[in-house]
């Protein structure tokens, strides 16, 4: 057994079992920041809606991390990338995410290439 602040400043007893549970959930201030920026600003959500989605899109970043890890033990390699999960997402029937994730995944990948060639610039001007 282990102990924390909760919220309202008290302690709160947990089991090793719901430590487990907790490392495999999203941080619930993320899910919840994530879901207040759709909603008006006097919006409220309560802990039940915040908690539910926490377990939901935990789950559903296992499910697909599961499958792109599938494929890639089938392919003999040991490191997931962008197209594996875009993979796994139109295979287990989520079309409608690909194309979005696809934007992101270009999106990511150009700044990346420019940051790169930046980071590679810097070098070699502080090398002469």
């Amino acid at each position: 057994m282990g102990e924390y602040d909760n919220e309202s400043g008290g302690k709160r007893r947990f089991s090793l079992t719901e430590c487990r549970e907790q490392e495999r959930l999203l941080p619930i201030a993320n899910v919840s920041r994530i879901m207040k920026k759709v909603l008006p600003a006097n919006a409220k959500i309560s802990k039940e809606a915040k908690e539910t989605m926490q377990e939901c899109v935990s789950e559903f970043i296992s499910i697909i991390t599961g499958e792109a890890s599938d494929k890639c033990q089938k392919e003999k390699r040991k490191t997931i990338n962008g197209d594996d999960l875009l993979w796994a997402i139109t295979s287990l029937g989520f079309e409608g995410y690909a194309e979005t994730l696809e934007a992101y995944l270009h999106k990511y990948r150009e700044n990346t290439t420019i940051i790169g060639r930046q980071h590679c610039a810097h070098a070699a001007t502080h090398l002469l």
